[in-house]
């Protein structure tokens, strides 16, 4: 059950809503009412969750009027609700958002032996940080998220850290003369929503024209680039497009052929 303004209009117009992250996971809808109720009258009130129901750590809050939601974000934002301290900005809708400034970066090609301690050691001389984490593929890659306070900081971390060699000297001297550098060199960049690098694929496949034909391929060998699935339909037919979808730098078993 959640606080929701049925009036679309209302909820359209952006007017008064406000994003709340870094949330305690045990904030539930309620306790975010409770807490922002104080400043004005809310339209709608959200914690956003997974498909299990758990917290995903931000939430949303539409206020009736702009003066309430600008209060919120002066008094609320910094403030130590349960054990984290949250941050609250108004609510910018994503194509109003500018694509060149951000904070959350997303690193992959980390050695095997980093962990957070490491990961923090590497960025915070960049910049203050208000969360970072490493994490493991199923293949046992490691990768890793990192907020910086502010967008000229996560820039300056792109512009310094990608493509930073972290190889200690005997994993170079072990490491094959024919691998392609992106393979061990680090990877810096912004961190792209799920809807983001699905626009990033479709735009990759190309070709707009509804003549074409898109075929979805499945239980492909890992080691599949978009050039050996072009080679492997091309004999059919023209091929516009390929896309072999990777996970780093190996293929996930599936793509696309248009």
């Amino acid at each position: 059950i959640m606080w929701s303004q049925r009036d679309p209009s209302l909820r359209k117009s952006g007017v008064g809503n406000i994003y709340v992250k870094n949330l305690d996971l045990n904030i539930d809808n309620k306790a975010l009412y409770d807490t922002f109720s104080l400043f004005g009258n809310i339209l709608s009130c959200k914690v956003a969750c997974d498909v299990n129901g758990k917290s995903r750590g931000y939430g949303f809050v539409h206020y009736e009027s702009e003066e309430a939601a600008r209060q919120a974000i002066e008094r609320v934002n910094g403030m130590k609700i349960g054990d984290k301290t949250v941050e609250v900005h108004a609510f910018v809708k994503r194509k109003e958002k500018d694509p060149t400034s951000f904070t959350n970066l997303y690193i992959k090609g980390l050695p095997a032996d980093y962990d957070d301690d490491k990961l923090g050691a590497l960025f915070t001389p960049i910049g203050p940080i208000t969360s970072s984490v490493v994490m493991e593929d199923k293949q046992g890659r490691k990768f890793a998220f990192v907020n910086y306070e502010t967008p000229e900081d996560a820039k300056k971390a792109v512009e310094e850290l990608n493509g930073k060699d972290l190889r200690s000297d005997e994993q170079k001297a072990a490491q094959k003369e024919d691998e392609p550098p992106e393979n061990y060199l680090l990877y810096v960049g912004r961190a792209q929503t799920k809807q983001e690098r699905q626009k990033e694929l479709r735009e990759k496949m190309g070709s707009t024209d509804t003549s074409g034909v898109n075929l979805y391929v499945k239980n492909l060998d890992e080691n599949t680039t978009d050039a050996s699935l072009r080679e492997l339909f091309e004999p059919f037919g023209k091929v516009n497009s390929c896309v072999a979808v990777k996970d780093g730098d190996k293929c996930k078993g599936f793509g696309f052929v248009c």
